[in-house]
């Protein structure tokens, strides 16, 4: 068994800060060990966790898969860029890599399977690609992952944004591919969670969900009285 056959018919707890607030709160490796030791013990079978200070924070205090991921920048390929973080990644620590399959330019100029040859030279980790549409999922296995991840779906240009998650290209992505897919973006509900098991998915990653007050909480407050009466800012 390796650790991709650990997630089977699991949920997998994503374990950062928001990547778009610097000031976050959350954001110290001994805070997101702490999340990521709360969420096995609720029942995650693995963590996402990013970053090598932080995988290697969670690392010693889980005893699930962790994978990982080095998110560098904040447009085009930024989760696990170059092959450099990719391998920053595995020796910190995380028996899975996640690192962006699409068939966007990354910055070091190599491609997905060049980044791939080299982790399976250096490391005994194992790739996930994070795609964002079918095509893009079938190429990526054929450069050598070992699962699909949906979580760039309707972040890029090839895949329209959507409130909810993709559930349609789960669906796809298992009719076509003989590897794990796991369901990834946007997730927030248990009905949620549900339809992609029933589309076919290994396992299903929720993130902010679970795992960010500031972004529960964001969401929450606009329902509330003062939110509603409070004066517009004016830029």
């Amino acid at each position: 068994m390796n650790a991709l056959d650990e997630l089977a018919g699991g949920l997998v707890v994503s374990c950062q800060p928001l990547p778009d607030d610097p000031d976050d709160p959350m954001r110290d490796p001994y805070v997101q060990a702490r999340v990521a030791a709360a969420v096995v013990r609720g029942g995650a079978v693995a963590v996402r966790v990013n970053g090598p200070d932080d995988i290697a924070a969670v690392r010693p205090v889980v005893d699930v898969p962790v994978i990982g991921l080095y998110k560098h920048g904040t447009e085009g390929v930024f989760i696990t860029p170059t092959a450099a973080h990719a391998l920053d990644v595995a020796l910190a620590g995380a028996d899975i890599v996640a690192i962006d399959a699409t068939d966007r330019p990354r910055p070091d100029g190599r491609t997905f399977g060049d980044t791939v040859r080299l982790i399976r030279e250096r490391t005994d980790a194992l790739i996930l690609a994070d795609i964002s549409t079918a095509a893009e999922g079938v190429a990526a296995v054929e450069a050598g992952a070992d699962a699909v991840a949906t979580t760039l779906s309707g972040y890029t240009p090839a895949s329209p944004p959507t409130d909810g998650p993709d559930l349609g290209l789960v669906a796809r992505l298992v009719a076509q591919l003989s590897v794990p897919v796991l369901a990834e973006g946007r997730y927030r509900t248990t009905e949620q969670i549900g339809r992609a098991f029933a589309a076919g998915a290994h396992a299903v990653v929720m993130g902010n969900a679970v795992t960010s007050p500031l972004w529960i909480t964001r969401r929450l407050v606009p329902a509330t009285p003062r939110a509603a009466s409070a004066p517009e800012k004016r830029e």
